[in-house]
């Protein structure tokens, strides 16, 4: 029997995108992970292999207002994450959607760290 589960397609797509986005010193790779829960995002220098700044729906501050992984999280989250890559010196990336399709949360998720002051 051959079938395709969902989590090697999605491992698929993330290996396709992967492929095409890399991040450097100059543009770091900003990775968006969605859970049934959470949110994680980070800025990634790929060629260091070396994190530069994280924060997820995890954090004190996320947790106090129950932050959850849908539409309402993901601006509130990307706005906070845009400033803290600000702070480290941060304004230009590249956007990394890990597998997931660019609309709704990713979409709302890349439009408010557009607004909080990165490029991409």
């Amino acid at each position: 029997m051959n079938t395709i589960r969902k989590t090697d397609l999605l491992q698929k797509r993330r290996w396709r995108i992967r492929k095409k986005v890399k991040g450097t010193a100059e543009r770091p790779r900003l990775a968006v992970r969605f859970t049934a829960k959470h949110i994680y995002a980070q800025v990634i220098n790929d060629d260091t292999a070396t994190t530069l700044v994280f924060l997820s729906s995890l954090d004190k501050d996320f947790r106090k207002t129950k932050t959850a992984a849908n539409i309402a999280g993901a601006k509130s989250l990307a706005v906070a994450f845009a400033s803290k890559a600000k702070a480290a010196g941060i304004t230009k990336v590249v956007f990394d959607r890990s597998g997931a399709p660019y609309h709704g949360k990713v979409k709302v998720f890349a439009d408010a760290a557009r607004e909080g002051g990165l490029e991409f």
